[in-house]
């Protein structure tokens, strides 16, 4: 069912959607690309999506359908599993004899529509419909989910209730194993994963009350709570994280930690565990990691400008040091990632000492410290560098030996990538020092320091608004508005004789499908070049105040900075913004 090209331009030009001026460039712009003429109005923003499917409908000669606000029942839903629907952007939503409607984006999908086909046994009819609705309908997958979820939940954690109904003594490793190993715990924990991975969350919070069992979801870096159960359900759940971690049943008394990994629809999803001891018995975090994302750029992590060029100049370097600092979980290890990536040619060798490896890369040689059998950091690293690597990676500076090991590779002919702990990145110098390093040696390896955090991403239905004059004046105390204005019309975000009075800021809408009205989160970033002025300024011993004022002049933008340049771009809020940069 292919689209006719030269009759969907015609039906567009006719319909009066599209100035004939701009149809004229993007006819050209397709044609020199040699992409579809729909998609490439679509990317210049001429038409809007549901206009294009409404028209390639037109062409093709079926129904456009609109799903929006319409409640399908689970029973036809579900004839497509959720992980198709939203893989494919295909959803059922009528059924008529032997005959399924199903809705999607791209009616010449054949293979997807003959597995359908295949699966339900049903006559498939095609109609074409728009991103909105499928989302629309993907919300639904998840509330029908929700409910299964919770009876699941609920039924199981009674059927626990019950046979825990014998006195409450201390079990041995042997029942433990029993209650591990007992339908309803593995349905329970079961669930809790699969939710987890379906609402995107990086962490699960499984904490033990003086009468419940509270369980909370990490999402986009909010923790949410997702479910209370009875406190007879903790010891069951425990141990059964505890089998598929591998840990020991019956230690209580001391913290433990483990990892497994799941499978789900071909995504390699790797769990780290941490067991704690707490007063109402033991704490479990798992930490969720998709071990194959990858394909980050760095102007898709929030890079851009300025900042952007210095990180390309300093991967060009063969020697010295990047550092990428930060908070845990801010992102330091995806932004050295995707460093490696770009670095990752078939002339280097790269080498790296982790804790724990995150991401599998290929072709490069990742160690896991291992500290009860003595592989530290700073043994790995000494073992490394016998490795003939030209480029390393170290997981985290976090001790003097660590420190002087990743210097002196640096200094050895090997450019070396790290993360360290620390507010900003004209911090990183102080924490050096501090570690033990002497400040000729940071001047003479450390190029480039990173510093980041995460934010979260408005959704499309965001609200635009301008600031007030009592708005500004606050932003005024925060930021230099003068200097971020500059910034701005350097990048060209704004127009020349743009004021503030002018420029959009947007507040988040709540949605069904998002609660907070926000989803995903990007980063905002400063980089700090250590220049020859910056390099003078350490060796004399400047505060770590005295050299940010320094790196601003010399074109730094702040993390503040560009939490506000997202913020003007729509990106985020800038209430978001303030939330995690509180100074």
């Amino acid at each position: 069912m292919q689209i006719d090209e030269e009759q969907l331009k015609k039906f567009i030009l006719d319909s009066g959607l599209v100035k004939r001026s701009d149809f004229d460039d993007v006819a050209k712009k397709a044609q020199e690309k040699k992409q579809k003429f729909g998609n490439v109005l679509l990317s210049e923003g001429k038409i809007s999506e549901t206009d294009l499917k409404r028209m390639e409908a037109f062409v093709l000669g079926i129904p456009f359908v609109s799903l929006v606000g319409q409640k399908i029942d689970f029973t036809i839903l579900s004839l497509i599993p959720e992980p198709i629907a939203r893989n494919y952007n295909i959803v059922a939503y009528n059924k008529n004899g032997d005959t399924l409607e199903v809705a999607m984006l791209d009616v010449d999908d054949l293979p997807v529509i003959d597995f359908i086909k295949k699966r339900s046994g049903f006559k498939i009819l095609s109609r074409l419909t728009d991103t909105v609705s499928i989302k629309a309908v993907l919300v639904q997958y998840r509330k029908s989910l929700q409910v299964e979820f919770d009876n699941i939940i609920q039924k199981e954690s009674n059927n626990i209730k019950e046979s825990n109904k014998v006195e409450d003594k201390e079990k041995s490793a042997t029942e433990l194993k029993e209650m591990a190993e007992d339908l309803p715990v593995i349905k329970i924990v079961d669930s809790l994963v699969f939710h987890a991975i379906l609402q995107n969350a990086s962490d699960i919070h499984i904490e033990p009350g003086e009468k419940d069992l509270t369980i909370r979801y990490r999402i986009d870096g909010i923790l949410h709570d997702a479910m209370v159960l009875d406190k007879s359900a903790a010891s069951g759940i425990t141990a059964r994280i505890k089998v598929l971690a591998n840990l020991k049943l019956d230690e209580k008394r001391l913290p433990q930690d483990g990892r497994f990994k799941k499978e789900d629809n071909g995504e390699k999803i790797s769990f780290r565990v941490s067991i704690l001891p707490t007063f109402f018995g033991e704490k479990t975090v798992i930490r969720l990691l998709k071990e194959n994302s990858h394909g980050y750029t760095l102007e898709t992590l929030g890079f851009h400008g300025e900042a952007l060029e210095r990180i390309h100049d300093s991967l060009k370097q063969r020697t010295g040091m990047i550092l990428a600092t930060g908070p845990t979980g801010s992102g330091k290890t995806t932004t050295l990632y995707t460093m490696l990536e770009i670095l990752n040619k078939p002339e280097v060798n790269i080498s790296t000492v982790e804790d724990p490896i995150e991401y599998q890369m290929p072709r490069v040689n990742q160690t896991q410290v291992k500290p009860e059998i003595g592989l530290t950091f700073a043994n790995g690293l000494r073992s490394l560098l016998r490795q003939d690597p030209d480029i390393i990676m170290v997981g985290e500076v976090r001790d003097s030996e660590t420190a002087g090991l990743a210097v002196n590779a640096s200094l050895t002919g090997h450019l070396v990538l790290s993360t360290i702990h620390t507010n900003s990145a004209s911090g990183a110098v102080p924490r050096m020092i501090d570690m033990g390093v002497e400040p000729f040696l940071i001047t003479a390896t450390v190029k480039t320091i990173i510093a980041q955090r995460l934010i979260r991403r408005l959704t499309p239905a965001k609200e635009k608004y301008f600031l007030s004059e009592a708005e500004k004046k606050n932003l005024a105390k925060i930021v230099d508005i003068d200097r971020m204005l500059t910034l701005l019309k350097i990048e060209k975000i704004v127009g020349e004789h743009d004021t503030w009075d002018k420029i959009p800021f947007y507040k988040p809408v709540k949605t069904t499908e998002f609660p907070d009205g926000y989803s995903n989160r990007i980063g905002m970033h400063e980089v700090l070049k250590v220049t020859s002025t910056i390099r003078d300024m350490i060796i004399k011993g400047s505060s770590q105040d005295e050299v940010e004022v320094q790196a601003k002049k010399e074109g730094m933008m702040t993390m503040l900075e560009d939490g506000v340049f997202q913020a003007v771009l729509g990106v985020t809020s800038l209430e978001e913004v303030f939330r995690v940069v509180s100074e």
